[in-house]
């Protein structure tokens, strides 16, 4: 090798070292603030998301920040593709040295699932043009086809959630029947308690119009008639205010319970809209801090701290109804 590739190879290595301390101070910050900063891996993705299929995109220019996995080596960089492993250390800082050196390095190859990208060759040249500061780079694409795609800051346990998600649109087709359809939890279980207000839909769909009610036709009128007008209600009150890092699915599930109870009470239906006042009326007055709550949450987002991850800001304020 010659004195200038020595010298490149001797800096990579210190700057591999810089990297391996950043990887450490970032695992300490997210430890603290509980959030992840393990990357995803391409594998599981695959196994819990329903793949229909794939098409070639060609050579892209692609934003580093938007890679957030991996085919195999998910485990060897966080989520910032900092090295978590001092194993890498002398490929690292080959890939470092070339860089330095001007070397024309191929593209990456990469996957493609909703928004972001999973690397399927070029783990290190990645994380070192990461490192240097650059912001794209160029890579082959294949997009995999997905009904649930995935988001930027999807973590190992928003997969999961939309696992369910991905199980929920293969039984009922709502993403065909209703193609501008978004139903998220926050928690598991919410998808199974969909399908049992479905089914129970279904049942009282046949006996009004004494007829067998395809599901297809049960999960289309379900989402028109029961889903959305308690949804819509959940939006006139601005309800999620009151509920921070819970989605409008949630509150329908809650909501929709109480519905149910303040039926089985008084005889008679009280319909979205009054559901949704007595349901926010009754949290509140029990829970009087999740206002205050709220605010701090808010003000914790404004100040560069993830509040999904950190759990109530004021003790004794719970965030799902009892």
């Amino acid at each position: 090798m010659s004195n200038i590739s020595s010298f490149y190879q001797s800096e990579g290595s210190q700057k591999f070292d810089e990297a391996r301390r950043k990887a450490f101070i970032a695992g300490v910050f997210d430890t603290l603030l509980r959030q992840s900063g393990t990357m995803l891996s391409l594998d599981e993705v695959r196994a819990r998301l329903k793949v229909r299929g794939q098409r070639d995109l060609g050579l892209q220019t692609v934003p580093i920040d938007r890679i957030v996995g991996s085919e195999g080596r998910y485990l060897d960089f966080d989520r910032r593709f900092l090295p978590r492993s001092g194993k890498l250390r002398r490929r690292w800082a080959e890939i470092h040295a070339l860089v330095q050196q001007m070397a024309n390095l191929p593209p990456v190859e990469l996957y493609k699932i909703g928004d972001v990208y999973f690397v399927r060759d070029g783990n290190h040249r990645i994380s070192v043009a990461r490192h240097m500061g650059q912001k794209e780079i160029d890579a082959y694409v294949t997009e995999l086809l997905v009904d649930v795609p995935l988001e930027l800051n999807d973590s190992v346990r928003d997969l999961l959630l939309k696992e369910e998600y991905s199980d929920f649109l293969e039984w009922t087709e709502l993403h065909r029947l209703r193609p501008d359809q978004h139903i998220e939890f926050s928690e598991a279980g919410g998808y199974l308690d969909l399908i049992q207000h479905i089914n129970t839909h279904r049942y009282f769909m046949g006996l009004e119009q004494q007829r067998e009610i395809s599901r297809a036709e049960a999960v289309a009128d379900w989402y028109d008639t029961v889903y959305l007008p308690l949804v819509r209600a959940i939006r006139r009150h601005r309800a999620l205010d009151y509920f921070p890092g819970r989605t409008e699915a949630d509150l329908y599930r809650w909501i929709a319970a109480h519905r149910w109870t303040l039926l089985e009470q008084t005889g008679s239906d009280p319909g979205p809209e009054c559901a949704t006042q007595d349901f926010l009326e009754r949290h509140l007055h029990t829970h009087p801090l999740d206002a205050l709550n709220s605010v701090l949450r808010q003000l914790l987002v404004r100040l560069g701290v993830d509040a999904r991850f950190s759990g109530d800001v004021t003790e004794g304020a719970p965030d799902e109804p009892r």
